[in-house]
This record gives C-alpha cells, sequence and structure tokens, in this order.
C-alpha cells in the first residue's frame, strides 16, 4: 500500500509518502519539503507552481495568485484577464505533489489523503475532492488538520493519550492561525471538541511588520529607494521587492535560533540589524491574540488548561521562541514543539489510522525556554546574554505527557528588578570543628590557672611564718602553758 498524504496550506504544502506502512518521508520540491502554495498562468495557458511561479510572477503580476486556499469561497480567480477555477488552482499544486511522489514510490499512489482545516464545511471540502479529481489522483480520504496533528503526537513522538483525554492544538502557519482541542475517543479515534482561528494572522504578517519596521527607520521623507520596494512599478524593483521579503524571512527565522539578525534591503545598499528584543516587541500584541485564541477554545471545550495532557505546537511559525514562552506563561503548560514543525500535518496523516512507527524514527522534542522578563524600555522581552533561565527551572520537556494526578506545578519566574544587581555574597569557608582540649587557647588558661594556684599556696605558708619570727631587735613571744 502507498500512501500519499497532503497538507495543502496558505502559503506553502507538504506531502509525504508511505510505503507498506514503513516511515513517511517527505518530498522534497526545489530542496525543500515546503512547496510554495502559490500558481501563475501563463501565455500559454499552463499553471506553474512552487518557485516556477514565483519567478515568473516578476515579470507579470496580474498572472499570479499567491494564495489559493484563501480563494476557495469565489469559485474563481481573475489572472491574466480571464477567469480560472480556484478548483483547477489547487488542481495544479496537487498535480505537481502527485508526480514528485510517483517518482519517489516508483508508481502512483494506492491511495490519497488530504487534510482541511477543522471548521470546513461541505462546499470547500468538495472542492478538495475535485481537485484530487483534476489532478488525476485517487478520491482523498480527508482528515481534518487537529486530527492529524494528535495522529502525529501519539504514532510518531510516541506520546500517551489515555482515552477522555484531550489535547490542545496550537497551529500557527503561514497565513492563518487554528487553535482546537482534540480528545481520545477510544477505538472511534479522536474527536474535535471545540476549535477557533485567526484568518488573518500568520507568519507572512510577521515578514511585514519588520518591513514596517524597517521603513521607519529607512523610509522616512517618502524616500524614494524605499518607495520602490514597497510598491515596486517595474521587473527590476518587483526582483527587489522579492529579495527584500526572502531576507526579512531568513532573518525572522534567525532570530528563533540566534539573538539578533541582519536584513540587507536591496537599492538602498543597507544591512539592518534587528535583536530578537526588538523582533518580539513587534510581535507580542499579535501572539498574544493567538493565546487569546486558544484559551477560549479550551473554555469552548468545557475544559481548565490544567486538565489537558498537552498543549502541540505545530506550524512552521510556532517555532518562534516567545510564542512557547507565552503559552507556558498563560497556561501554565510546558507546550510541546518540534524542530521542523511544519510536517507534522501531513505526517499525522500519513500515520492516521496505521502502525505508528519504531522508537528509533522518532524525533525528539526540543525543550522550550520559560518566559524570563527583563527590565527595558520597550517591555519585557528575553535577555541577550544567553537563552533565558529560571530558578527553580521549568518542567523538562518530555514525548508523553505525565498522568494529571503527578504533574508537577509550573513555577513562574519572579519578576527582575530595574538595575544593577549585587553579586551574590561569597560562601563562607568552613574546616573540621576543634575538639577543645586540643585548642592552644584552652592550655594557655589552664597554665595560668596552675600558676596562679601555686602562687596562693605560697602566700599561705610564707606570710604566716614570717609574721612569727618577726624582724631583728623583735621580742619574742612567750608560750603559754595551761
Amino acid at each position: 500500500m502507498r500512501v500519499l498524504a497532503i497538507d495543502f496550506g496558505t502559503s506553502n504544502t507538504v506531502a509525504v509518502v508511505r510505503a507498506n506502512n514503513g516511515p513517511a518521508r517527505a518530498l522534497v520540491f526545489d530542496s525543500s519539503p515546503l512547496l510554495p502554495s502559490c500558481v501563475y498562468l501563463d501565455g500559454n495557458g499552463q499553471i506553474r507552481t512552487g518557485r516556477d511561479a514565483e519567478r515568473s510572477a516578476l515579470h507579470d503580476p496580474s498572472r499570479f495568485e499567491p494564495n489559493p486556499k484563501r480563494r476557495i469561497d469565489d469559485g474563481a480567480v481573475l489572472l491574466g484577464g480571464g477567469e480560472v477555477p480556484v478548483a483547477q488552482l489547487i488542481a495544479a499544486v496537487l498535480r505537481r505533489v502527485g508526480e514528485e511522489a510517483a517518482r519517489h514510490l516508483g508508481g502512483a499512489p494506492d491511495e490519497l489523503r488530504m487534510t482541511h482545516p477543522a471548521q470546513w464545511g461541505e462546499r470547500r471540502r468538495a472542492a478538495l475532492f475535485e481537485a484530487a479529481r483534476l489532478a488525476g489522483l485517487p478520491q482523498p480520504r480527508l482528515i481534518a488538520e487537529p486530527v492529524a496533528a494528535a495522529s502525529y503526537y501519539t504514532a510518531v513522538l510516541g506520546a500517551h493519550l489515555a482515552p477522555g483525554r484531550a489535547l490542545a492544538i496550537y497551529d500557527l502557519g503561514g497565513g492563518t492561525f487554528d487553535a482546537a482541542v482534540v480528545r481520545h475517543a477510544g477505538p472511534a479515534g479522536f474527536e474535535v471538541l471545540a476549535q477557533r482561528g485567526l484568518h488573518d494572522l500568520g507568519g507572512l504578517d510577521f515578514d511585514q511588520l519588520l518591513v514596517d519596521h524597517l521603513g521607519r527607520a529607512y523610509g522616512a521623507g517618502a524616500n524614494p529607494l524605499w518607495q520602490g520596494l514597497i510598491a515596486p512599478r517595474d521587473a527590476a524593483q518587483r526582483r527587489q521587492r522579492t529579495l527584500l521579503y526572502d531576507d526579512v524571512r531568513g532573518a525572522k527565522e534567525s532570530l528563533s535560533r540566534a539573538n539578533s539578525a541582519d536584513v540587507h534591503v536591496p537599492s538602498m545598499d543597507i544591512s539592518a540589524h534587528v535583536t530578537r528584543e526588538e523582533f518580539d516587541g513587534l510581535l507580542r500584541p499579535h501572539l498574544g491574540r493567538t493565546v487569546d485564541t486558544l484559551l477560549e477554545t479550551v473554555a469552548a471545550a468545557r475544559l481548565a488548561p490544567t486538565h489537558l495532557a498537552g498543549v502541540f505546537l505545530v506550524g512552521g511559525s510556532s517555532r518562534i521562541p516567545l510564542v512557547a514562552s507565552l503559552l507556558h506563561n498563560r497556561l501554565g503548560v510546558a507546550p510541546t514543539t518540534l524542530e521542523q514543525p511544519e510536517t507534522v500535518v501531513a505526517e499525522g496523516a500519513a500515520y492516521h489510522g496505521g502502525p505508528a512507527p519504531t522508537p528509533a524514527q522518532r524525533p525528539a522534542p526540543v525543550s522550550v525556554p520559560p518566559y524570563r522578563p527583563v527590565a527595558t524600555s520597550g517591555g519585557p522581552a528575553y535577555p541577550t546574554s544567553g537563552p533565558p533561565q529560571m530558578q527553580p527551572p521549568p518542567p523538562v520537556m518530555h514525548q508523553a505527557p505525565p498522568p494529571p494526578m503527578h504533574q508537577q506545578p509550573v513555577m513562574h519566574p519572579p519578576m527582575m528588578a530595574k538595575g544593577p544587581i549585587a553579586p551574590p555574597r561569597p560562601p563562607v569557608m568552613t574546616g573540621p570543628k576543634r575538639v577543645w582540649y586540643k585548642d592552644p587557647r584552652w592550655i594557655w588558661a589552664i597554665a595560668l590557672i596552675n600558676i596562679i594556684w601555686i602562687l596562693c599556696c605560697v602566700c599561705v605558708y610564707v606570710l604566716p611564718e614570717s609574721e612569727t619570727d618577726g624582724g631583728p631587735g623583735s621580742t619574742p613571744t612567750p608560750y603559754t602553758t595551761y
């Protein structure tokens, strides 16, 4: 049995294949597991996908659609002066994936699994069926994205989710944010108890926040060079705009691992330095909305955060360190995240309802640094001297969440005061305890006491004798006989 699982996303599409219940393998497109979901209609009526579509858009943006998934309710999209059904645009992406899967598997897949947002209705799901048919792929088995993520959590990570226990899914992708609470329903599998979403927030919006931040520094006074980057009027300026956004995206990803990054601004020959503190300050209000949405979802499921078996972070933008820190701070639960959260949903769909991989094939979860506020002019942020720490240490990330009766309380770090911090007091060195009779001070004291006692004895015996004998010329005292 050859299985192809596809996570058709707003910004990127991820696909994995699995043959004969073996390990799932992510397909690679242009050296990346992420295939941009964009499309471009060329002059011959052919639809280009991925990086080819992005490059072609530099010459004629009117033929380019960056996010077909967002247009699924429109029915058709105007490209190059003509209307193209959205199902055909999605089919072009699926066809590209199917061709790569056939090369990897040595033949066409026997089963197709596709994921979709939990809130999608029948009309949107029907568009996926039609797109798969137009792409020449088998009729898909549709799986809700949070259910696929929960399948990954249990099958791939090996985490234990007992029947009746619930898992919160925090899915922050390139174009949207989705929150869901999924419960293990026993033999019936997983069921979605509640779901919420923000369709105007994702990694692309974070890129734009960083571009706007640079614009406040370098675009003052309607700088024509900067205006050419944000509102290009020809192919050359569009290429420079693409270079800018590519570098901004790279800096955003670097700031997930380092405390600072540089962004090259084309046409101005400037290298802008951005710190994680600055970036966190831009993101904090928006990420706060995602945390609020997740809390609303948990409440809609009639659960308290402490009753959750865990919080699982998926989607490429969820690897931003501030995400896990805010969740840990607000929910009191240490979330589980991975080094490559983009492929979680597709891999979970591949394993859904089938045997789990062997332990040797399982990726290890990544430890989440705790939220540690520091005093800065811009508000709490990560200290730039190194990774955040707290005392006592936070719960260690685990593959399986601990049973609820044995959960350890999460200790929140104290706020650090402004101003210099006094160095710790050096420890007092203590040696072994002395025996009193070996102490020289006691020896001298005993000797002095002995000398005084001897002097007292001399005085007692000598002084009376001298008084009896008298001096020269004295008259002896006569003895009296009774």
